[in-house]
């Protein structure tokens, strides 16, 4: 049995065609995705209402970026991200083993681990460099709880 598709679109009221064809394509490819959507060439009239219209929903995060007189959007499927980071500490768990995920930017990083925080059977930590840099799931063989506990004896 299959899930049903989870669906990012709702009618949007921007009075604009191009922006409401614009929405259901991201709406459509942000449903089964972890990746970012980039959007470069947006003037900031088009950025305002996408941001409103993908605000609303908080398994959707929208971000603008600045270079210089350029701006670049991106839409992140947050609620994925989250998911897929507990997928994975659930297969850290299970196999006992680490579990690689792939590069990530900044804001999908501090996404994966705002989600993983309060799992106390698995640590995660991001390692490497600049375009490079990802995060690694461990399990935590004796749990963040016991190792506090430790810590708090050793003071005494």
């Amino acid at each position: 049995m299959q899930k049903p598709r989870r669906s990012f679109h709702r009618p949007s009221n921007s009075g604009d065609s191009k922006i409401d064809a614009l929405i259901r394509k991201i709406s459509d490819e942000l449903v089964d995705s972890i990746d970012p959507i980039s959007l470069p060439s947006l003037n900031a009239f088009e950025r305002k209402l996408i941001h409103r219209h993908f605000d609303r929903n908080a398994d959707i995060a929208t971000r603008t970026y600045r270079n210089g007189e350029n701006h670049e959007m991106r839409i992140y499927p947050v609620g994925n991200l989250r998911r897929y980071a507990q997928q994975k500490a659930e297969q850290a768990i299970r196999t006992g083993e680490r579990v690689v995920l792939p590069h990530m930017n900044d804001y999908e990083r501090f996404i994966v681990h705002d989600a993983l925080k309060d799992l106390t059977s698995v640590k995660s930590a991001s390692y490497g460099e600049g375009e490079n840099r990802h995060i690694e799931i461990e399990p935590d063989l004796f749990g963040r709880g016991l190792k506090r506990i430790i810590k708090k004896i050793r003071l005494f």
